[in-house]
């Protein structure tokens, strides 16, 4: 294939086919994480955080299957290569997580809504990607190079994987298979009553999306003549990306990161359109869009301190099980659930 397509345009077409099943996923299967916090929270329903179980276990196996295939090394992610910064993960977690709330949706929830037709979340996507640019190789970048460094994983254990297979005598791969196995079962003991087969179906979905990219990105590296990086779905910098992309196209290279961002939005507008749903709106609440604004400027900011947003670092990062993963998605978490409680609560206290 690669005598008749550049391997830009390959990457980009595995981002892309990837990236329309995560728009389905998202649209059909009601993949979210701000739904399925504020569910857990809110509305009384586990269903959405196992989907996020089972995706996250899928991806785990999937990745660490494939490794032990030779088709992927996972210590070549940028996840694995590059050292843990705790404070980086936790403060651009918790500011990732509270602004997700601000804005209503996560990056990767932006654009499936736009692929819906809300053109609130264009606003939200325009402002997350412009942000991350500027706290990635903007003004910002030399603050964020300051405060939270990071340097190559040079003598250190690369992730949880590695550090308990050398703690038990097992393969890496075969604990990555029992990690992820592990996950799967907790997500499937832990129900509430609600339906399963839809949340099982969308979950394994997406956790097969994350594990096609890290397996599509390294075979064009493999037999490629470029050095390509080996990559799979996050929706920070790569919106950013595609924005500039947009701008410079005749100057520059399509990749990874467009290629999944316009198959979301894909996907998302074909899901829409086959459940009926797609419809055209706009936010009337100036107050409403100025919290939208703000929180989608923290989670640019907040998703590039933490290397990775909630996809990023809950899906990619974790099927690679590199440490900065459950700390990252544990802070997205919390700092989300402070958000909701303050929309929902307003923090005052309990007569």
């Amino acid at each position: 294939m690669i005598e008749y397509l550049s391997e830009p345009t390959l990457v980009a077409l595995v981002g892309g086919f990837g990236g329309v099943l995560l728009g389905l996923a998202a649209r059909l299967g009601r993949f979210c994480t701000l739904g399925a916090i504020e569910d857990y929270f809110y509305g009384g329903s586990n269903a959405r955080l196992r989907m996020w179980g089972v995706a996250i276990g899928v991806a785990v196996i999937g990745t660490f299957a494939s490794a032990a295939l030779g088709w992927i090394n996972p210590v070549q992610t940028a996840y694995l290569a590059q050292s843990l910064n705790i404070p980086a993960s936790i403060l651009g977690g918790l500011l990732f997580g509270y602004g997700m709330s601000m804005a209503g949706n996560c990056g990767f929830g932006a654009l499936a809504r736009l692929g819906g037709g809300d053109m609130r979340s264009f606003v939200i996507v325009l402002v997350m990607g412009l942000a991350a640019y500027i706290v990635m190789s903007g003004p910002l970048a030399q603050l964020r190079v300051s405060v939270f460094p990071h340097h190559p994983t040079t003598g250190e254990i690369p992730g949880i994987a590695h550090a308990l297979g050398g703690l038990t005598g097992l393969s890496t791969n075969a604990v990555g298979i029992l990690i992820g196995a592990a996950i799967i079962i907790v997500s499937v003991i832990v129900q509430d009553g609600s339906k399963s087969s839809q949340t099982y179906f969308w979950g394994t979905v997406v956790g097969l999306v994350i594990v096609s990219g890290w397996v599509g990105t390294s075979y064009v590296a493999r037999i490629g003549f470029d050095s390509t990086p080996i990559v799979s779905h996050t929706f920070s910098a790569p919106i950013g990306d595609t924005m500039l992309y947009a701008m410079t196209a005749s100057g520059s290279a399509i990749n990874f990161a467009v290629g999944s961002v316009l198959g979301v939005l894909l996907g998302a507008f074909l899901g829409s359109l086959f459940k009926g749903h797609f419809r055209w709106e706009a936010c009337e609440d100036p107050r409403e869009l100025r919290r939208q604004i703000a929180g989608a400027a923290m989670m640019g900011a907040g998703a590039i301190v933490a290397s990775g947003c909630s996809i990023g670092q809950g899906m990619s990062a974790f099927s690679v099980l590199a440490i900065s993963a459950p700390i990252t998605l544990a802070s997205i978490f919390a700092g989300a659930y402070l958000g909701l409680r303050q929309l929902i609560e307003g923090f005052q206290p309990a007569e």
